[in-house]
């Protein structure tokens, strides 16, 4: 019943900046850790940040900490990813996806999620 759609890719040079959206549907995601992955093609589905509802603090792996942010706002069922400085490495599909109502945390493997997106396009030029 939930779905996760995913907007605001594109095609875009190096250097510049996208925002990212996940609007939810089906019922509140303000109580389910959100996260956003991405993945080359023929390589594996990878974690970039995660947002937990309650009691932690964000996670953001090596490759883009200090160039993405993620933020949620809750009274519309929506998770962003900022996504400043691209480069051509930053080539991918990007996925939204939503953990468990109530669970704790977040999970680096994509099994800790319940929801997924179905992605959006995001291509960096040189």
């Amino acid at each position: 019943q939930v779905q996760l759609v995913e907007s605001g890719g594109g095609l875009v040079q190096a250097g510049d900046s996208l925002r990212l959206s996940c609007a939810a549907s089906g019922r509140t995601l303000s109580r389910s850790t959100m996260a956003w992955f991405r993945q080359a093609p023929g390589r594996e589905r990878k974690l970039l940040a995660a947002i937990p509802w309650s009691g932690s603090s964000t996670y953001y792996a090596d490759s883009v900490k200090g160039r993405f942010t993620i933020s949620r706002d809750n009274a519309k069922n929506t998770v962003y990813l900022q996504m400043n400085s691209l480069s051509p490495e930053d080539t991918a599909v990007y996925y939204c996806a939503a953990g468990r109502l109530g669970r704790s945390g977040y999970g680096a493997s994509t099994g800790w999620y319940d929801y997924w997106g179905q992605g959006t396009q995001v291509t960096v030029s040189s």
